[in-house]
């Protein structure tokens, strides 16, 4: 079995298309999907999905572009969403975190919506996914500050080995998608061959990311066997094993997966 542990099968990349789409993922070894709120709708529309979808699971998370919208009235109405009926199903929160690179959001702003959702995630005893980008310092510090005791992980991961060796010590996930198979991911490729078994996952961030053997195409949760072949064959294990470890990593992340 192989978990997708960051998707967005909620966006319109995947309209009229999603039981096709989960289909092909069972037909692949891949049994479960994390489908991964990142603003209001793909939320609202996670929330709809693990009703629907026994193999799908569902974040809630407000990305560094939506960080405007984040508050403590958002806050509270996950609070309330998590402790109903869907709650079973919600395993995280996230993505959220800091993105000094693309997005059109003051740092400051960014930062207060980012620690707003780091409380909710304690507060509630759920995981926290992290999307950085050019931020690595002070993600780390307010993980520093306020994340001791959170299972935390950054997700698709791109920064270089030195940064990754300062999470991993604190026991802080690194997730890898479809750019480590890309020849000239030289960097993350040292990355993978030096990640601990016990402090990696797998993920597709589909429909972007496309593994190499897709590149151009849509990407969907199939595709994480991919990225469960380089990452063996980076750090010269089998498959199975890979595929077996990244799981049993998920199940230990994400709680309620098991």
């Amino acid at each position: 079995m192989i978990i997708d542990t960051h998707a967005h099968v909620s966006f319109p990349q995947f309209e009229g298309e999603v039981l096709a789409v989960l289909e092909r993922a069972k037909e692949a070894g891949v049994e479960k999907i994390v489908n991964v709120g990142c603003d209001p709708k793909s939320c609202k529309d996670s929330v709809r999905m693990v009703a629907e979808h026994e193999n799908v699971y569902g974040t809630l998370g407000m990305h560094p572009y939506e960080a405007a919208g984040v508050s403590l009235d958002l806050m509270r109405e996950w609070e309330k969403v998590i402790a109903g009926d869907a709650g079973k199903k919600i395993v995280a929160i996230g993505e959220c975190g800091l993105d000094y690179f693309k997005a059109d959001v003051p740092r400051e702003v960014q930062k207060e919506a980012f620690r707003l959702q780091v409380d909710l995630a304690k507060g509630v005893g759920l995981p926290l996914i992290v999307h950085n980008r050019n931020a690595d310092e002070d993600c780390l510090e307010i993980l520093d500050e306020m994340a001791e005791d959170l299972n935390v992980v950054f997700h698709c991961y791109g920064s270089d080995l030195n940064f990754a060796q300062k999470l991993w010590q604190r026991g802080i996930y690194t997730s890898f998608t479809g750019i480590i198979t890309y020849p000239n991911a030289r960097n993350l490729h040292e990355v993978v061959r030096e990640v601990p078994m016990d402090l990696f996952m797998v993920e597709t961030d589909c429909p972007y990311l496309a593994p190499q053997n897709h590149r151009g195409e849509r990407n969907e949760p199939a595709y994480v066997v991919e990225v469960v072949r380089e990452v063996a064959r980076l750090k010269g294990k089998s498959f199975k094993e890979i595929a077996r470890v990244s799981t049993d990593n998920a199940e230990r992340f994400f709680k309620k997966l098991i």
